[in-house]
């Protein structure tokens, strides 16, 4: 960093920005405003991509920094159908402004998340969002009778990826990119996946992922409906990983996953309507769970 400044300090600079894009999936895209292409950090930053940026705005506090990212379309770098089919969302973005002749002195000037892409006339505006906006989310562990986990994190421990939770397989039939259906899934039980995440492991649509709304078993077919359809195309060949669900009831966790001990909730806490709740004759006031033992 020191040497930059002295070069800053000359007047006479040799400078660029170079802009490094890792999806969701783990592929990195590097791209520079310079006219020639750039490597540091193993990523090659490819110039004349058609993709630059605003002048980066920081502020003090928790307020979210923010900037746009504008350019073209381009097959050979970031193309509509990957933005459509939803690759870009999240992506970590980092920032850097580099002396193109001396690589190694480069500061790095932003780090963040791409927030909302819009795209028209054939090229491309995306948000990008500092790593103070994380910040703002609300923190500290809330009272409810529902688990707080997310399935298969450091607080939950159940290993996902086990058979008795998972399913790899290839459908019989596709619908619209949001229903699919299995042959011979009768061992696992009606709605088992609902709740829970369909993956594309396989084909032009690998990588991305769905949320399981509907799963139901009707004689030996399993027909899995998604919130939200996969935006890119999706074969019959293509390999689907199904991840069973999980709706954050103490009684679901205890009996389908036997993970009671790790439930991050609290079933017996009191509802809202216990504040106004008064002696009766015909009411259990014995102070025991109100669930089920």
């Amino acid at each position: 960093m020191n040497a930059l400044q002295d070069h800053l300090a000359t007047g006479a600079t040799h400078l660029c920005h170079c802009w490094a894009v890792t999806r969701l999936d783990g592929v990195t895209l590097g791209f520079t405003d310079h006219d020639l292409a750039l490597v540091f950090d193993g990523i090659r930053f490819a110039p004349e991509t058609g993709l630059n940026a605003r002048a980066l705005a920081s502020t003090t506090g928790l307020s979210v920094n923010n900037t746009d990212a504008i350019g073209a379309l381009s097959s050979a770098a970031i193309n509509e159908a990957d933005i459509t089919a939803g690759r870009y969302d999240g992506a970590a973005v980092r920032v850097w402004l580099v002396r193109w002749d001396d690589v190694a002195q480069r500061d790095l000037k932003f780090a963040g998340t791409l927030g909302e892409i819009t795209r028209a006339k054939g090229s491309f505006q995306a948000e990008l969002r500092g790593l103070t906006e994380s910040l703002n989310q609300p923190q500290g562990r809330s009272y409810l009778t529902q688990c707080s986990a997310v399935l298969g994190d450091a607080r939950c421990t159940m290993r996902t990826d086990d058979p008795a939770y998972q399913f790899s397989g290839q459908a019989f039939a596709i619908h619209d990119g949001i229903t699919f259906r299995f042959a011979g899934q009768g061992m696992f039980n009606d709605r088992w996946f609902e709740g829970g995440q369909m993956q594309i492991t396989t084909g032009a649509a690998s990588g991305l992922r769905g949320n399981i709304k509907s799963d139901r078993l009707v004689d030996g077919i399993r027909e899995i409906i998604l919130w939200d359809k996969i935006r890119a195309v999706v074969g019959l060949g293509d390999t689907l990983t199904l991840t069973a669900g999980c709706d954050k009831k103490a009684d679901t966790c205890r009996i389908k996953f036997a993970n009671l001990v790790n439930f991050q909730g609290f079933p017996d806490i009191p509802g809202d309507d216990w504040l106004v709740a008064v002696p009766r004759s015909d009411s259990n006031l014995s102070g025991q769970s109100r669930r089920n033992p």
